[in-house]
């Protein structure tokens, strides 16, 4: 381009003497031109862009354009306001332009007014003052929040099938509406009561629930809001077969055992999470996935759309951890899930801490009908804690069965024990027990319980000459009790009983069948199995067992409370010549996300003695 204009220029003076043999001499000079117009383009567009750099860098550099400053009453309002108005999320800015600021702060009274709507403020008084000071701009914007906008009607009305149907579900569903007359109006408590109260209706039977119409009438100037809210139900819904999707290694027919739904069941969440509970309590699944159809034009015999994704055949599992009870701790597994090609669990596990060592193989069959399992199994524990060293061996069969709220267990295992202590000799006990144990769970909340109750129970015998040095019963209970005080304090009531009833002394019982009691699940304040039979300092497990505490608990915020409690408890080999041991406390309490933390420092009464505690997790 720039040789050719040149040439050009050159033709339009007349510079036309030139002979023919001089044409490449032409070419040369013109390429000679282009390669140095090519250059300096190329030069100025590399300092082009090199100025541009540094006006980006400079304006990184280049202070804000103004600061701001939201005054307003209460706290969450002023928050709000900090966070969303464009005035205050484009002050880190530097390039703002004078047209633009006039724009934000033209902008911002109305910005305020729309925020303030959220939170039940629909009359603020808003003022914005801009002030220069040293080439910087400041701008204070003060808002007077005015009178909140109360709740002062709330009327729930239904169309459809609920009507004639369920009373129930629908007093269920007005009670999940949680925003009550006298209550402050914002429309985020507006929506999530809507939303919780949908869910509750939709929860049983009416699947296809929809909000019909929602309606919030605010009056601005009496600060009342009415809302009226109408529910369509829809028709009642029923579960039909399960499709099953996503299994390749293990056979379907786990998911269809484990399965409680029956076709033409009502459509009840608690029974779909019951299934997935299953599924997952299994060694099978990673995930699982349930849906259903929610057509209103097709609503029985819907079908119950199951998606899984399998583990491997092969798994292992480890983990280290810390207790005040029993110390440092490894423990450990392997699993391979396909046994004899036909999906049966074999697994071995370990776990070894400070006072005790712990090792079990076990083979599995997979679930049969209802869930049951059957499996066969032998362990090997030594524990040593209080100068008294208990080696158990315990091998036999089990069936047993988990829900969500009930589970059981019925087993027939031989245990053949050995104590030894500081005064005698090293003594061996062995029983044949056909045993039964029975688990419950009715909480608000599997992790972190408000209200309800843990309740668990087992029983088994044994009979002399049948595999058994000593016939006896024995039977042990525990439970907690969870009662909510207000909404931020909880008392937590716990028992525990238990007795071997035997003609007998305790030494022809199995060591690992009978009692100790101290430490952070039984009587705080003494040490872990530190309550027993004392003989020349070694304290020998025994026949009869009682425990139970009293915990207050206050909730200073969602996940940290405080708590205070009262402990005591006994175990003894004759009842009527007991002790009881009593402990008393305060503690911290943690909602962390892996589940409830608690620190406890107790005072043990009868040994003078503060010991802390750290525990993770509920006893069940």
């Amino acid at each position: 381009m720039a040789g050719g204009s040149i040439d050009k220029s050159r033709a339009a003076r007349g510079e036309t003497g030139l002979k023919r043999g001089c044409a490449p001499a032409r070419d040369a000079l013109a390429r000679r031109w282009q390669r140095v117009s090519l250059a300096f383009g190329v030069a100025l567009g590399l300092g082009l862009w090199l100025l541009l750099g540094a006006g980006e860098a400079q304006a990184k550099r280049t202070p804000p354009s103004y600061k701001v400053d939201v005054i307003a009453e209460p706290r969450s309002l002023r928050k709000l306001l900090e966070q969303h108005l464009d005035i205050a999320r484009f002050a880190k800015r530097p390039d703002i332009s004078d047209d633009q600021f006039s724009f934000l702060i033209t902008a911002t009274p109305p910005q305020v007014r729309d925020l303030a709507a959220t939170q039940g403020y629909f009359s603020p008084i808003v003022s914005t003052d801009v002030r220069s000071t040293d080439d910087a701009r400041q701008v204070t914007v003060r808002v007077e929040a005015g009178p909140r906008t109360m709740v002062t009607a709330v009327d729930l009305s239904f169309r459809g099938a609920v009507l004639t149907e369920d009373e129930a579900q629908e007093n269920a569903t007005r009670f999940a509406f949680s925003l009550h007359e006298g209550q402050p109006f914002t429309q985020g408590d507006w929506d999530d009561a809507k939303n919780a109260s949908l869910r509750q209706l939709q929860s049983r039977r009416y699947l296809g629930a929809k909000i019909y119409h929602s309606e919030a009438l605010v009056d601005p100037r009496t600060h009342e809001a009415k809302l009226s809210v109408v529910y369509d139900s829809g028709p009642t819904f029923t579960m039909g077969e399960i499709d099953v999707s996503g299994t390749r290694r293990y056979p379907e027919r786990i998911v269809h055992n484990v399965n409680p739904i029956s076709p033409g069941d009502v459509y009840d969440t608690r029974t779909v999470a019951e299934l997935q509970r299953q599924l997952q309590n299994t060694p099978y699944f990673a995930s699982v996935a349930i849906d259903l159809d929610n057509d209103p034009a097709k609503p029985l015999n819907t079908p119950v759309h199951v998606k899984v994704s399998e583990f491997p055949y092969h798994s292992f599992r480890g983990g280290v951890g810390y207790s005040t009870d029993n110390g440092p701790l490894v423990q450990g597994a392997y699993s391979y899930l396909n046994t004899f090609g036909k999906a049966w669990p074999f697994t071995v596990e370990g776990r070894a801490d400070q006072t005790q060592q712990y090792g079990q193989v076990q083979l599995s069959m997979p679930p049969g009908p209802r869930g049951w399992t059957n499996s066969v199994l032998a362990s090997y524990t030594t524990t040593d804690v209080s100068d008294t060293r208990i080696y158990s061996i315990r091998g036999g069969v089990q069936r047993s069965r988990t829900s969500q709220f009930l589970d059981y267990s019925y087993s027939l295992l031989f245990y053949n024990d050995k104590l030894d202590q500081n005064a005698a000799p090293p003594t061996w006990a062995h029983a044949l027990v056909p045993a039964w144990s029975w688990t419950r769970r009715d909480t608000d909340d599997p992790l972190f319980p408000r209200r309800g109750n843990l309740v668990h129970v087992e029983a088994g015998f044994a009979v002399k000459g049948l595999l058994a040095d000593q016939s006896f019963i024995r039977g042990y209970a525990r439970g907690q009790q969870y009662l909510p005080i207000g909404a931020d304090d909880i008392v937590l009531i716990r028992a525990e009983l238990g007795a071997v009833f035997t003609s007998g002394s305790s030494s022809g019982i199995p060591a690992s069948l009978l009692f100790r009691a101290g430490g952070s699940n039984s009587v705080r304040g003494y040490g872990f199995q530190s309550i027993g039979t004392d003989v020349a300092g070694s304290i020998l497990p025994t026949k009869y067992l009682v425990t139970s505490a009293v915990e207050y608990q206050h909730w200073f915020s969602h996940n940290w409370g405080a708590a205070a409690f009262f402990d005591v408890g006994t175990a003894t080999d004759t009842w009527g010549e007991k002790v009881f041991y009593p402990g008393a406390g305060v503690g911290a309490r943690w909602r962390s996300p892996v589940g409830p933390v608690n620190l406890d420092l107790a005072y043990g009464i009868r040994d003078r003695r503060v010991r802390p505690y750290i525990t993770l997790g509920i006893a069940f």
